[in-house]
């Protein structure tokens, strides 16, 4: 462990720290007077006193809209001049969502995602090949300074350029590999082409993008890893907010920085433990950019029992997936991730695969490439195991070998819309 007393702390001990610092984030925000003050005041908060941990899910929701509404800087807490550093992604559906940070921010940030490669096995002296994006995005920066806070040595890949990602897995020999789960995929394939064996690699943290079991698979058996999985979001601090550790049985979520919730995603109303439901954070500890229950759009479940790490935080499950990502087909609701558990589940298809939803009629359909594993036509039985499964009927399309895009950089695009003109993949009918 990174932080052993934050990260073993006893129950009460961690409840009395959050409460503490929700009422002295609940003063600073109304000092600032910004709209998240002024929503506190309306909803009867005067003061840090007034609120207690119980009180939580009395206050105010925030949401991406308030980001984009006040955008670039409506929403700081702090004076602009005090700003370090801007970080954010192009947001969901194109719209620009950025976050700024304090130098603190920047310091508390690298401890958590050294907490995130600590949770892999990382040590001070380990090698980290970091293939995450470097730029805006924070994925690949986030990594980078854990890893320096961590002390071990760390390899700013970035992404794309597999031949010579190959050759640095070979040459420089690192323990812990880090980038979203399918360009993990893309590295096991591309070095098993080159006769690399990775056999340094000992585990790798992959995250940016909801991944299922079937891909954990997947990524085991073309690299000598374990597979687990980080979290986190620009607008709450970027990787690190929770990781799975060597268990791989739910995300520790560093609840003494980051308070979490499940909510119901149509009411707000919190969801018992087990129970998937909308992600919410609360960043008591934040300074430029904090947030009083922030509506992640990411769905999960929360589960509060003993892991045998000796980590006593939260965990949460994978995510299932975005509330705004959801594929209605005729009136059945399913999330991107849901129908990639049930088509690896199979055993027939590889896993690269794309949905594509086509919207030319007046009934929308739901188009799942994949490609077969062997030379046999598989149509049938995965179409009755995604309907078995998941309660609807997919039209299901193997593809040769190849033909759905492997990702280079960035994020997998798992689902694509078929509006007008030819096919988004060939093959499609």
């Amino acid at each position: 462990m990174f932080d052993p007393q934050a990260e073993t702390m006893s129950v009460d001990e961690r409840a009395a720290l959050q409460r503490d610092r929700l009422r002295g984030l609940v003063d600073r925000l109304l000092a600032a007077d910004g709209v998240q003050g002024r929503r506190l005041r309306d909803a009867g908060v005067t003061g840090g006193s007034d609120v207690a941990l119980a009180d939580l899910a009395e206050l105010p929701f925030t949401t991406k809209q308030d980001l984009w509404d006040h955008y670039p800087f409506g929403m700081l807490a702090v004076p602009r001049e005090r700003v370090a550093a801007v970080h954010g992604s192009s947001g969901t559906r194109g719209r620009p969502t950025l976050v700024a940070y304090t130098k603190a921010d920047l310091d508390l940030w690298a401890a958590m995602c050294a907490r995130s490669l600590a949770c892999a096995g990382a040590a001070p002296g380990s090698i980290v090949h970091n293939a995450y994006g470097y730029g805006l995005f924070t994925g690949g920066i986030g990594v980078h300074q854990g890893a320096v806070a961590l002390g071990a040595t760390v390899v700013p890949m970035s992404g794309g350029m597999t031949a010579r990602q190959v050759r640095m897995l070979a040459d420089l020999r690192p323990d812990i590999l880090t980038c979203t789960p399918a360009y993990a995929l893309r590295l096991g394939e591309a070095a098993a082409e080159a006769g690399v064996e990775p056999a340094s690699l000992r585990a790798g943290l992959f995250g940016a993008e909801p991944w299922s079991e079937g891909m954990r698979g997947a990524i085991e058996r073309v690299l000598p890893i374990k597979a687990l999985d980080i979290y986190g979001l620009s607008e709450v601090i970027g990787p690190g907010v929770a990781t799975e550790c060597l268990e791989q049985d739910g995300l520790h979520v560093n609840e003494d920085h980051f308070i979490v919730e499940a909510v119901d995603p149509s009411s707000g109303d919190p969801v018992a433990d087990g129970t998937p439901g909308e992600l919410v954070f609360t960043t008591p500890t934040k300074q430029a950019f904090p947030l009083v229950r922030y509506r992640t759009g990411d769905i999960a479940s929360l589960d509060r029992r003993p892991c045998p790490c000796g980590r006593t935080l939260v965990r949460m499950s994978k995510v299932v997936g975005r509330a705004d990502d959801m594929i209605v087909v005729r009136g059945v609701n399913v999330y991107p991730s849901e129908v990639e558990r049930a088509l690896l589940a199979t055993g027939l298809v590889t896993p690269h695969y794309q949905l594509v939803v086509d919207r030319r009629g007046p009934a929308v359909r739901l188009l799942v490439a994949c490609e077969a594993l062997a030379d046999d036509d598989p149509r049938e039985e995965l179409a009755r195991a995604l309907h078995e499964a998941l309660g609807f009927t997919a039209e299901v399309f193997p593809l040769p070998g190849g033909t759905v895009p492997r990702v280079e950089v960035g994020k997998a695009v798992r689902v694509v819309t078929w509006d007008e003109g030819a096919p988004p993949l060939p093959g499609l009918s």
